[in-house]
Formats: structure tokens, C-alpha cells, sequence
């Protein structure tokens, strides 16, 4: 009896606890600070839901250590380059503007950190699609939907190594489509590729590997599957204005 009533107990506690983390993950109180119009270079923000809110295109385990070990290492690694310099009191444009005088510490970190709370942003499991303007946007670019979605699922399969594609405003409030190099993004002074992001995909072998291995293609096309469309077309409109 003895036995049965500490295995429950166990049990219990185990369950509490695994509630627990999935409930960190998702809580909308722990959304402070999340949102890129208030990025808090301070604060490792929370994900804004469960890790398993993704499967089954993005499985729970490979969440679970993309966002608690990567990505919580990025921010660990920058607060630390930037500890004690100027930079601690400057936003996380000002950095990217002059990144290129940073050092590759604070470029890499400062980037990984950034990137990785802009990629969780505009993912969600579930999404209608494009605003009518951006869609409209996207069809005078590019000519068609489809051959946006083809246009950067290119860019995402063919970034040779590590990095991210992108779709973003231009200086000229016209949408274009690239990708970037390791934690580089559209904002950093050394980007080839500038201008305002809009959406990402992380094509670092750690944000699929668990699931896909190899077939970075398979990934990208069920990417589309978890798109926070509201979450881009917030950032259209706010890029356009």
C-alpha cells in the first residue's frame, strides 16, 4: 500500500511538473515583452505557446530544445557581450544598424536572439491567411501567391549551410525575398538583403533535424502549415505606413 501511495505521488508530481513547463510555454500572462514593436533587449521572452502546439509539423521535442537551449543561449551569449558597453542602453535597431563596429559576438548573439523571437512570433497553429492588402502586395510583386510561396521556399532550401529566408519591405515600400547567412537578418548593416522583415524561416539543421534529418525541402513546405498570417500582415501594414 505503501509502495502504491508514493508511486502515485510520484506520478502526480511528475504530471504537475510537465504541466508546468507546457503552461510557461503557452500562459499568455508570460507574453510580456514578446512582441516586436516592444523587444526588450533585457528580457528572454516566453514562447507564445505550448511545444507541442506546432505538431504535427514541428514536433514538441524539437521546440523544446530549439527554444530552451538554442535560442536561450543566443541571449545569454549577448547580454554578456554587451554587459558593461553602450549597448546596454541601446535598442535592438540602433545595435543592428552598427553591427558591423559590434564585433562578431554581439552581430551573431544579438542576431540569434532576435531572429529566434521574430521566428516563434509568426508561427501559430492556427492562421487564415494574408491580410487582403498584403495579398494584394504580394500578387503585384511577385504575380501570383503561389509564386511568392515558391519564390521563398527557394531562398529557404537553397541558403547554402545556415541561415534564414526572409520576406520583407525595401527602402522603397516594395516586398522582396532573400535570405541570410548564419544569424544575419535584414536590419544588420552587413546584410546583403535590406529592409523591413515581415516573415522568416529558420533553416539552421536544429530547427528540424529531430524530424525531417536531411529533407530541409519537406520542412519548409510544412512551414506554410503553421504561418502566423495575422502576426504578417500586422507587420505589412505597419511597415507600409
Amino acid at each position: 500500500m505503501e509502495k502504491k501511495n508514493i508511486m502515485k505521488k510520484t506520478g502526480l508530481g511528475i504530471i504537475a511538473i510537465l504541466f508546468a513547463v507546457k503552461s510557461f510555454a503557452g500562459d499568455p500572462k508570460n507574453l510580456k515583452n514578446t512582441t516586436m514593436e516592444k523587444f526588450d533587449i533585457h528580457v528572454f521572452p516566453a514562447l507564445p505557446y505550448g511545444y507541442d502546439a506546432l505538431e504535427p509539423y514541428i514536433d514538441a521535442r524539437t521546440m523544446e530544445i530549439h527554444y530552451d537551449r538554442h535560442h536561450r543561449a543566443y541571449f545569454n551569449n549577448f547580454t554578456a557581450a554587451i554587459k558593461g558597453t553602450s549597448l546596454e542602453n541601446s535598442t535592438i535597431d540602433q545595435i543592428f544598424s552598427k553591427v558591423s563596429e559590434a564585433g562578431d559576438a554581439v552581430r551573431n548573439n544579438g542576431g540569434g536572439f532576435y531572429n529566434h523571437v521574430f521566428f516563434w512570433n509568426n508561427l501559430a497553429p492556427k492562421s487564415a491567411g494574408p491580410s487582403a492588402e498584403l495579398t494584394a502586395a504580394l500578387v503585384k510583386e511577385f504575380g501570383s501567391f503561389d509564386k511568392f510561396r515558391e519564390l521563398f521556399g527557394n531562398s529557404a532550401k537553397t541558403r547554402f549551410g545556415s541561415g534564414w529566408a526572409w520576406l520583407y519591405v525595401t527602402a522603397d515600400k516594395r516586398l522582396a525575398v532573400g535570405s541570410t547567412p548564419n544569424q544575419d537578418n535584414p536590419l544588420m548593416d552587413v546584410s546583403a538583403i535590406k529592409g523591413t522583415p515581415l516573415l522568416t524561416i529558420d533553416v539552421w539543421e536544429h530547427a528540424y533535424y529531430l524530424k525531417y534529418q536531411n529533407k530541409r525541402a519537406d520542412y519548409v513546405e510544412a512551414f506554410w502549415k503553421v504561418v502566423n498570417w495575422e502576426e504578417v500582415s500586422k507587420r505589412y501594414n505597419a511597415a507600409v505606413k
